[in-house]
């Protein structure tokens, strides 16, 4: 475990024995009554998803992508101060979540994730991400041990992918739906890109020439808006110029998250941002998706793009909330099913707690 991380689980141990109380309950000190409404909106959905928690470990709500759909309800609790070695319900929760990920079946022997449960590389990097951000944190000694040769097999599989030769010069660095696909786009292509990121984070060793190969490829999405070139924002596929809202995000956060906080496509992407009017829930755009990435790409830039993000998730998400503490549908998320939208929208509202190591600057 590195140092960034261990000194992380600390003080959230630390914190939550000086009240005399779980990690997984601890309240973020602070008064305000926005705090207390995302402290209750987010403990709803945690609920939410312990509700849906299957047998076998799973937590989805319908019959497509399991291991991916578990993996998002992971990070979505993990996001919010659980943790799989806590002693209460959400602590099981993961736990049992956590070894059916785990399990022989749910992965190929050459390391790819997204043949099983139909996800393909979209789950590879997902999952990939998710074993990152829980190393260290499994419940014993062969746990740890089984997480990181899980993800080392998976981090082997997203180089090898991304080492296949590419339908053109723009596409080199890039990934898209399959382990040996040509094309790429940047909505995989973040997600493994921060994967990558994540496992070098946590002790994975990972070829820096992999990191900048994919950080030169999302780069290459990026589109000046004006000539003046103060804003603009990524595009789903090189040599684009049209804004897709939740790929778009995607880039303005995969280079951040890879160390590139002043790059000029982020500042000017930052400041598209603070104007953009983000599509509401009926339009035909991935719109949980979108929200996560552009909450956390705006939180990394600090100041007046964070204190935005938290104000437009508050606003978007938390008079959105079913009572049965998950979010509606959208036009494109009937294949991830509720469990996918309020995993996403505790990602999303995170940006209040700070707790995934990924996320933090």
């Amino acid at each position: 475990m590195n140092i960034r991380r261990r000194i992380g689980i600390a003080i959230m141990v630390l914190v939550s024995l000086a009240a005399g109380m779980p990690v997984s309950a601890q309240e973020p000190v602070n008064e305000d009554q926005e705090w207390q409404r995302v402290n209750e909106c987010t403990k709803r959905a945690v609920g939410y998803l312990l509700s849906q928690q299957k047998e076998d470990g799973s937590i989805v709500e319908n019959n497509r992508n399991h291991t991916t759909i578990t993996a998002f309800a992971i990070m979505g609790m993990l996001s919010v101060g659980h943790k799989p070695t806590d002693q209460t319900p959400e602590g099981l929760a993961l736990r049992k979540a956590l070894a059916y990920v785990l399990r022989p079946d749910r992965q190929e022997d050459n390391g790819y994730f997204g043949e099983r449960d139909g996800s393909r590389m979209y789950g590879q990097g997902i999952i990939a991400l998710m074993l990152a951000e829980v190393m260290g944190m499994g419940v014993d000694d062969e746990q740890d041990r089984l997480i990181r040769l899980k993800l080392l097999k998976a981090i082997d599989l997203i180089l090898r992918a991304q080492a296949v030769k590419k339908d053109s010069p723009q596409e080199e660095g890039g990934w898209r739906y399959n382990p040996n696909s040509t094309d790429t786009d940047l909505s995989v292509s973040s997600w493994h890109l921060m994967a990558l990121r994540a496992a070098n984070n946590a002790g994975i060793k990972v070829p820096k020439e992999a990191i900048d190969k994919g950080v030169g490829y999302v780069k290459r999405c990026f589109h000046w808006e004006n000539d003046a070139k103060k804003t603009g924002f990524f595009c789903y596929r090189p040599n684009e110029n049209n804004m897709r809202f939740g790929s778009s995000a995607g880039g303005f956060l995969a280079l951040q998250i890879c160390g590139y906080y002043d790059a000029p496509e982020v500042k000017a992407a930052a400041d598209y941002y603070l104007n953009y009017n983000i599509p509401s829930l009926q339009d035909k755009e991935h719109y949980y998706y979108g929200l996560y990435y552009y909450s956390q790409g705006m939180f990394q830039q600090g100041g007046a793009y964070a204190k935005q993000a938290q104000k437009v998730v508050r606003e978007l998400l938390m008079g959105r909330q079913i009572q049965d503490g998950s979010w509606p549908l959208g036009p494109a998320d009937e294949q991830g099913g509720k469990v996918y939208v309020t995993s996403l929208s505790l990602l999303s509202l995170s940006i209040h707690y700070h707790f995934l190591p990924i996320y933090q600057r």
